[in-house]
């Protein structure tokens, strides 16, 4: 409920701060107080429009607050969950208004969109007048609002559910068809390609280790000629080991002879054939190793050519043609799986189907049923609210053609305000006065349900008096035994009725000539004195303050 509005510096008001209770509130005063400018401020609160035309003169800027506090579980809390706003201790939405028509939102004093604040303040407070947009008259909200008249809301959830998962599985098969589609317009290449990739059996990295052992052999190659004429120098016919062995032998010989000429050459000699034969041992090994065969080679080298032309057939990286190989597998299995899946899914897309039609027609019959209701709910209503030949119509066109999320309804509340009159919707048919009155029997009808917690009625009772105001007070009251009801009147019955009441009026201020509003809570005598002056106008006369007494004694009651 909204427990205090505050206004600084907007239009005739300079300072006030109101603070709300629960039940029927009025607010009077007469014509020209500023009972407007309370409504537009508010509305600014809640993220109406602005302009700096609200900005009192002289002043730079204007602002407005009003603080609620929302019951457990009511859906404002979730959205403020989202937007990571805490509300523990209430909500306060407060709105400053720029003298060059720019605005700045806060809610709980942290910076937000004036969308936001006003998505918020949908759900805290409903405003309904002769002239104000601001009423929940829109189309798009009827549905929600017969639903919870109906208790239907559990099966309007299902409904949308149904459609959303029939939608899902359309896009699926859509993808599918699209798929199998364009697999079958490449089939041909796909069922060769993917032949041929399956015969090449490509490898990750096998590209990198071809390439390594082609390089590899090719270097061995290059130096295995050099390698065996060397082995051939020193192990062949022509080497020098027969012949350097053969003369350290002859001056072996001759060593007893002459040992001081020999000994030197014999120790020359005999390191040299030991590092000859170490040569000998070392080529005959490195010659070994160059041993390979050549078809390795040339093996190796026809499966790395292999390999760069698919690439390059395919436009892809050697080490990507694994990857491809795999796909064109998985595209060439799902072209002959396709029927199959296709069949399957367009099996269940038929069955999400039928089953969100046979939630929507039941719902469809249910909604039918709950406006009937409705109807005569609302009809009931009607002839003490002085629309005693008015009819009240729940106008539903159920086609299965424009099926969507909420069903298969289309739906609108319509009136027919004289006998012989063309019905249509509410908000174009019905005048300021009727409009107000048939929002008021709708609003009784729906109770609490599909209600704002804060309801504020603007002159509902204009044009109106004796039964017809006693009736929309007692329609007022009983609202306010769920909700939280304001409303601005000029019918005595209606503030009689009231369980709180609330003094606008203009007075100049500090002897100046400038002009203020204020609004006062009254009771007792100063209460007694307004609703006087309700019932006679500008003089009071004793006669008018003791109906006021009765009036109030008769309320009271």
């Amino acid at each position: 409920m909204l427990v205090q509005l505050s206004i600084r510096d907007i239009v005739l008001i300079e300072r006030l701060d109101i603070e709300f209770s629960n039940g029927l509130s009025v607010l009077t005063g007469e014509t020209g107080a500023g009972k407007s400018i309370l409504l537009d401020s508010l509305a600014l609160a809640l993220g109406g429009r602005g302009e700096g035309g609200l900005v009192r003169n002289t002043i730079n800027e204007g602002s407005v607050t009003a603080v609620f506090e929302p019951r457990d579980g009511h859906p404002v809390h979730k959205v403020l969950s989202q937007n990571s706003i805490s509300a523990s201790d209430g909500l306060i939405l407060r709105r400053v208004q720029k003298k060059d028509g720019k605005t700045r939102a806060f809610i709980n004093d942290e910076p937000v969109s004036v969308g936001l604040m006003k998505q918020i303040g949908s759900q805290l407070v409903e405003i309904h007048g002769q002239h104000d947009d601001r009423a929940m008259l829109d189309a798009s909200t009827h549905r929600n609002l017969l639903d919870a008249h109906g208790g239907l809301e559990a099966q309007a959830n299902l409904t949308t559910n149904a459609w959303y998962a029939w939608k899902e599985a359309e896009s699926k098969l859509d993808s599918l068809k699209s798929e199998i589609e364009e697999a079958q317009r490449e089939a041909d290449y796909l069922r060769s390609s993917s032949e041929e990739l399956k015969l090449l059996a490509p490898e990750t990295g096998e590209e990198g280790k071809l390439a390594e052992q082609r390089q590899k052999m090719m270097k061995v190659e290059q130096v295995a000629t050099d390698l065996a004429e060397a082995n051939e120098t020193l192990s062949g016919n022509g080497s020098p080991v027969t012949s350097i062995s053969n003369l350290a032998r002859r001056l072996e010989r001759k060593r007893q002879q002459a040992p001081e000429l020999i000994d030197e050459t014999l120790e020359h000699l005999d390191v040299a054939l030991n590092a000859l034969y170490a040569a000998q041992n070392s080529l005959e090994t490195a010659f070994h190793e160059t041993h390979f065969d050549p078809q390795e080679l040339e093996t190796s080298e026809e499966r790395l050519f292999a390999l760069r032309a698919a690439a390059r057939k395919y436009n892809v990286a050697v080490e990507n043609l694994p990857d491809l190989a795999v796909r064109m597998a998985d595209n060439l299995t799902m072209l002959e799986d396709g029927e199959d899946r296709l069949s399957r899914l367009n099996a269940e897309v038929k069955s999400l189907k039928d089953e969100f039609y046979r939630l929507a027609i039941d719902l469809s019959k249910k909604r039918e049923e709950a406006g009937e209701l409705l109807e005569k709910t609302v009809m009931k209503e009607l002839p003490a609210l002085k629309l005693e030949l008015a009819k009240f119509i729940v106008h539903q066109e159920a086609d299965e053609a424009n099926a969507g999320p909420s069903g298969i309804d289309a739906l609108e509340f319509w009136v027919q305000t004289n006998p012989g009159s063309k019905p249509g919707a509410m908000r174009k048919v019905a005048s300021g006065g009727e409009l107000s009155r048939f929002m008021l029997a709708l609003k009784v009808a729906l109770a609490d349900r599909g209600s704002a917690p804060t309801l504020v009625f603007d002159e509902i009772d204009s044009g109106v008096g004796g039964a017809v105001a006693d009736a929309i007070g007692q329609r007022l009251s009983r609202l306010s035994e769920g909700v939280q009801v304001l409303s601005v009147t000029h019918a005595p019955q209606v503030a009689a009725i009231a369980s709180g009441h609330y003094l606008i009026a203009k007075s100049t201020v500090n002897g100046s000539d400038r002009v203020a509003t204020a609004v006062t809570p009254i009771v007792d005598g100063v209460r007694l004195e307004e609703i006087a002056r309700m019932l006679s106008g500008a003089t009071v006369t004793q006669e008018a303050r003791a109906a006021a007494k009765k009036l109030m004694n008769q309320t009271s009651v």
